[in-house]
């Protein structure tokens, strides 16, 4: 009887205990417990939910060191490059030139048509011994249907007519066939000129290494040639960006002879390729650099590479007119504005034309595309003083 009666407060503990524990309140909503043969065994799950930051914070850790390397690694490359620009100077001669950039690609510049110039002629002219470059001769759009199929002959032979002539100087970069350099003979074409325009030496489908006095003399040489075939019917001289340096070099030479061109037209224009380089957008990360005109600026001249248009108006005596666009970012619009104040200043220039055409921000026109204007027909009427010419 006792061990009966003794056994029973025992049992009657137990439960009481696991009544207990059944309705206590769970301080810690996360966790999970069962309860085996009378204990209690909490869910480990919120334990390790606390540990994960903890985990986020190592990764953290052992990403710092991956960053610091990447950090100094770009930091030895920025000091590096103008320490190799200054050993090497060639190297900023193709960063002025960028001849080695043929944009666009695949392009066959033998096919002009394939480009929409159904009126156009491509041949080569060899202004020196070993050195061929290609050419485009686009006819007035009036010849357009007289075009179709014919050879370099005839096209040689519509210089003849009463239309005037453009020769048109390119910038760096790319060719002769670049989608806005032929946009813009469409335009000129459509308004009754022939348009000439060739790559330098070094640039497309043209023999021979880029230079400053390579690609002049071969200005100087196509100009000849047209003139040859044009007799004294205008002839008119269209730089675009550094095509304008090689612009004015030409007409500096042929005013110095007493034989300049009927006029000058310079769109986007620089003063010197010094100040260009210092305001172009790829000298920002060092343009504030101590010794950046040593490291950067004097190995352009270390090149004989000069371009100096704002000298050159100095000694040119035929009407200049200046197209810009105030949202060019690659020739920035005050470089213009102020050849445009050195040529209004100039006595050579004196009782010439002088004109300068801002492109509103607004108009987008930024470095390639003044050839979209509406108003650039108008433009180029008033400035050269005549009419359209009609076939």
């Amino acid at each position: 009887m006792r061990k009966r009666n003794s056994s029973q407060p025992l049992d009657h503990d137990s439960a009481v205990t696991n009544t207990l524990l059944d309705s206590t309140p769970n301080l810690n909503p996360g966790a999970k417990s069962c309860r085996r043969k009378g204990k209690v065994v909490l869910d480990s799950a919120p334990l390790d939910a606390a540990r994960k930051p903890m985990g986020r914070t190592s990764r953290r850790y052992r990403l710092m060191p991956r960053l610091k390397k990447i950090f100094l690694w770009v930091l030895a490359v920025y000091i590096a490059i103008p320490f190799i620009v200054k050993l090497c100077p060639s190297i900023q001669a193709k960063l002025v030139f960028l001849n080695f950039v043929r944009v666009p690609y695949f392009i066959d510049l033998k096919r002009p048509q394939d480009q929409g110039l159904n009126h156009t002629c491509n041949l080569y002219l060899h202004p020196e011994e070993n050195v061929n470059i290609g050419v485009w001769h686009t006819v007035p759009a009036q010849l357009w249907k007289d075009a179709q199929g014919k050879d370099q002959l005839w096209y040689e032979s519509t210089f003849q007519s009463s239309h005037p002539v453009i020769l048109y100087l390119h910038g760096n970069a790319g060719t002769r066939g670049g989608d806005h350099r032929v946009q813009l003979y469409k335009v000129l074409s459509s308004l009754g000129y022939h348009v000439v325009t060739f790559d330098y030496r070094g640039w497309g489908d043209s023999e021979g290494s880029p230079s400053e006095s390579g690609m002049t003399s071969d200005a100087l040489y196509v100009f000849h040639w047209v003139k040859e075939r044009i007799g004294k019917k205008p002839l008119y001289i269209w730089g675009h960006s550094l095509g304008t340096g090689v612009a004015t070099n030409l007409v500096r030479h042929l005013c110095d002879r007493g034989t300049p061109p009927d006029a000058l037209i310079l769109e986007s224009p620089f003063t010197n390729i010094r100040e260009e380089a210092r305001s172009h957008p790829f000298s920002m990360v060092y343009r504030y650099l101590p010794g950046f005109d040593w490291f950067f600026l004097d190995a352009i001249t270390a090149n004989d590479i000069r371009f100096a248009s704002d000298e050159n108006m100095h000694h040119i005596s035929c009407p200049v007119l200046i197209l810009h666009a105030e949202d060019d970012t690659v020739v920035p619009f005050h470089l213009g504005k102020k050849l445009y104040n050195i040529a209004a200043q100039s006595q050579s220039l004196s009782g010439q034309k002088v004109q300068f055409i801002p492109f509103p921000i607004s108009l987008g026109y930024k470095h390639k595309f003044i050839y979209r204007s509406p108003e650039l027909p108008q433009i180029l009427s008033d400035f050269l003083g005549t009419v359209h010419p009609h076939a």
